[in-house]
C-alpha cells in the first residue's frame, strides 16, 4: 500500500505546528467503507464528517470491493464481516495476498458477539475492531489512531530519514502510476537518475557526519529549484509541470518529471540541476565544489516499464560519469545527438547578428492579370559560414523558443525599409514590403511602438508594410493578439493572415481580425488538378476574401497553368518559383519595374 497522497505527508516544519497540521492532513485521507448495509455506511459516513474527514468511497455490492481497491487505494478500510456473495472474511483474505494492499490499515465493523470470527479476522490480518451499533466517539478515535500510525508507518517505510526525501519504494509506486496515466492519456514523462561525482570519495575523506550534511544541503538546493522550475527560464509547458525528488543511495538521487511537453523542457531542468549542485558549499569551515552526472530517460521515446526507464537512465548516467560528470546524456542516442546539435545552433545563433550572418532575401509577389512585380516578401536566411546556409525551419522555430525571434524580427524590418530606401534611390517603383511576424513577438507590449519608430525613421510610409501572421497566432491569448493587431493596423500597417487553411482560426475570429490580405497556402496548389477538393477549396478562399475586402495572394505558385487557374478564379496576387525564388537584394534589382 503507498503512503498517504502528497498533501497528507508530514513536511518539514517548526514544531509548534507540527500536531496542529497533523490533524489537518489526517482529516484528508480517503476512507473506504464496505457494507451491505447503505443505512450503515451513510452513519459511519456522517460521523466522520463531523470530525473533518471528506473523502469516502462507499461500497454495497462487495464483489466490487477489489478492483474498487485497485483504482481508489484508500488509506483505510472500514469492513463488514457478514455480507452475501463475497463476505468480509474473503475479502480480507484477498486484501492481504495482494502485495500492493497488504499493508492496508483494515477496521472491522461487525455485530458479531462470536469470539472466533474476531479470532479468525485477526489471523486474516485485520487491524482493528468496532461493534455494531458503531459509538461515535469510539469511531473517531480508532480511524483517527490507525491512520496516525499508518502516517508514521509509511515515514519509515517510504521516506529517507536523512534527507527526507521519499524514497525508491515510493519512485516505483509513483513511477508505475505515472506511466499508467501517460500510456492513457498521451501525456510525456522523464526519470531522471542523478549522482553527485566523487561524492564517495569526499565522504571517505571527511568522515560521515561531512558526508551526510553534504546531502542535506544538496537536497536543499534541488528541492527548492524543483519547486519553482519557472526561475530557470521559459519552458515550453505551462505551470503544470510537476517535478518529485527522491533518494535513492548515499549520492544518488533520482527526479520523476511529470506533463512535459518536451525533450527540451528535461533538458532546461537538468541545466538548472548541473548549475545548482556547482554553486560552493560550506562543510566544516571547507569549501567544497561538487558537480554531478545525469542520466534521462523519457517516455514515449522509451516505451519500457517503470524498471527499465530507471534503468536506461542510469546507464546513460553511468555513461556521463565514465567520461567526467558535470553533464546529462539522454538515453536515446538519437534525441541526444539531435539536443546536442540544437544546442550547437542555439549558441552560435545568439551571436549571429553581430557577426552580421543573417541575410534578407526577397520573393517578387505579382499580379496575377499583369505579371508584374507589386511587393515582396523579406524572407530571413543564415549564411553560417561561407558554406553553410542553415534553412530558416531549423533556425527560427529555435529563435522563437529563446526569444531571439524579438530582436531578429526588428532587425529584419529595419533591414527591409533600408532596401526599400535603397531600391527607390535607384530609380525603381515604389513597392510594398511584408515581414513575416512571429507569435512570440506579440508578447512584447513595446513591439508596435518600436515598428513605427523603425519606419519613421527610414521615411518609410507604414502603408507599404504588410505583417504577415499565421493562423497559429490564434491558438492562445487571441483577444490579446487583436488588440495588438488593431494598434499596428491604426498606425496605419497592413496585415495579412499567411498559410490561410492550413491551421486552426475560426470565422468567428477570422471576422474580428483587421485583415488587408489573405494568403492562400501552398499546400493547395500541389494537387490542384488531380483533386477537385483543392480547387473547390481555392475558390471558396477566393470568394470568402472577396466577401471581406481582402486582397488574395496564392503561394507556391510553380505551373503556368496554376496561374491561368488562378486568372479564371479572380486571385489578386501570386508569388512561387514560377517567377522567382527568393532573391538576395541586389539580384532582385533588375526584375523591378522603373519609376515613372
Amino acid at each position: 500500500m503507498p503512503p498517504m497522497t502528497a498533501e497528507m505527508r508530514p513536511d518539514l516544519q517548526p514544531t509548534a505546528t507540527v500536531n496542529q497540521e497533523h490533524t489537518a492532513q489526517l482529516s484528508r485521507a480517503t476512507i473506504m467503507i464496505v457494507d451491505d448495509e447503505s443505512t450503515t455506511m451513510e452513519i459511519v459516513k456522517a460521523y466522520l464528517e463531523e470530525t473533518g474527514y471528506r473523502n469516502f468511497v462507499l461500497i454495497e455490492d462487495s464483489d466490487q470491493a477489489m478492483a474498487q481497491l485497485e483504482q481508489r487505494r484508500p488509506d483505510l478500510m472500514l469492513l463488514d464481516l457478514i455480507m452475501p456473495r463475497v463476505s468480509g472474511f474473503d475479502l480480507l483474505a484477498q486484501i492481504r495476498n495482494t502485495p500492493k494492499l497488504e499493508h492496508l490499515p483494515v477496521i472491522i465493523l461487525t455485530s458479531s458477539s462470536d469470539n472466533q470470527d474476531k479470532l479468525k479476522a485477526l489471523e486474516l490480518g485485520a487491524t482493528d475492531f468496532l461493534a455494531k451499533p458503531v459509538d461515535p466517539s469510539e469511531l473517531r478515535l480508532r480511524v483517527r489512531n490507525t491512520l496516525a500510525a499508518k502516517a508514521y508507518l509509511d515515514r519509515l517505510s517510504y521516506y529517507d530519514p536523512l534527507t527526507q526525501l521519499p524514497n525508491r519504494h515510493l519512485l516505483m509506486e509513483q513511477l508505475n502510476a505515472g506511466l499508467a496515466v501517460a500510456k492513457r492519456t498521451g501525456e510525456k514523462l522523464a526519470v531522471l537518475s542523478i549522482e553527485l561525482d566523487q561524492f564517495d570519495k569526499l565522504r571517505d575523506t571527511m568522515g560521515l557526519m561531512a558526508g551526510d550534511e553534504i546531502l542535506r544541503q544538496i537536497t536543499q538546493r534541488l528541492t527548492h529549484l524543483i519547486q519553482g522550475f519557472d526561475m530557470m527560464g521559459q519552458l515550453e509547458t505551462d505551470h503544470s509541470l510537476q517535478g518529485t525528488l527522491f533518494h535513492f543511495d548515499a549520492g544518488i538521487f533520482t527526479l520523476l518529471l511529470q506533463h512535459i511537453a518536451n525533450e527540451r523542457d528535461v533538458a532546461q531542468v537538468s541545466e538548472g540541476l548541473l548549475e545548482t549542485v556547482r554553486h560552493v558549499l560550506c562543510v566544516d569551515d571547507s569549501e567544497l565544489y561538487l558537480t554531478a552526472s545525469i542520466g534521462i530517460a523519457s517516455y514515449p521515446t522509451e516505451d519500457c516499464d517503470s524498471h527499465g526507464m530507471l534503468q536506461l537512465a542510469s546507464s546513460a548516467k553511468d555513461h556521463v560519469r565514465n567520461k567526467g560528470g558535470d553533464s546529462y546524456q539522454f538515453s536515446s542516442r538519437r534525441i541526444h545527438i539531435l539536443h546536442k546539435k540544437r544546442l550547437m545552433i542555439e549558441a552560435r545563433l545568439r551571436r549571429a547578428l553581430e557577426r552580421k550572418e543573417l541575410r534578407v532575401y526577397y520573393q517578387p509577389k505579382l499580379g496575377v492579370r499583369s505579371n508584374r512585380i507589386e511587393g515582396v516578401e523579406a524572407l530571413i536566411r543564415w549564411q553560417a559560414n561561407a558554406d553553410t546556409l542553415v534553412p530558416p525551419d531549423v533556425f527560427i522555430p529555435i529563435a522563437e523558443e529563446t526569444g531571439l525571434i524579438v530582436p531578429i524580427g526588428q532587425w529584419v524590418l529595419q533591414q527591409a525599409c533600408q532596401q526599400m530606401q535603397a531600391w527607390q534611390q535607384a530609380g525603381k517603383a515604389a513597392i510594398k514590403m511584408a515581414v513575416n511576424l512571429s507569435p512570440v513577438q506579440f508578447q512584447s507590449e513595446s513591439m508596435p511602438a518600436v515598428f513605427q519608430k523603425i519606419v519613421q525613421q527610414r521615411g518609410i510610409s507604414p502603408r507599404s508594410i504588410t505583417f504577415e501572421v499565421t493562423e497559429s497566432l490564434l491558438l492562445n491569448d487571441i483577444d490579446a493578439k487583436i488588440k495588438v493587431m488593431h494598434r499596428l493596423r491604426e498606425m496605419g500597417f497592413r496585415i495579412a493572415i499567411d498559410d490561410f487553411g492550413t491551421g486552426y482560426s475560426s470565422l468567428s475570429y477570422l471576422k474580428q481580425l483587421p485583415l488587408d490580405e489573405l494568403k492562400i497556402d501552398r499546400s493547395f496548389f500541389s494537387d490542384l488538378f488531380s483533386d477537385t477538393k483543392s480547387r473547390a477549396l481555392i475558390s471558396a478562399m477566393i470568394y470568402l476574401a472577396r466577401s471581406l475586402n481582402l486582397t488574395t495572394v496564392a503561394e507556391g505558385v510553380e505551373l503556368e497553368e496554376q496561374l491561368d487557374y488562378l486568372r479564371n478564379g479572380a486571385c489578386d496576387q501570386y508569388q512561387g518559383y514560377l517567377f522567382s525564388p527568393p532573391l538576395p537584394p541586389d539580384r532582385l534589382l533588375d526584375l523591378l519595374e522603373p519609376a515613372d
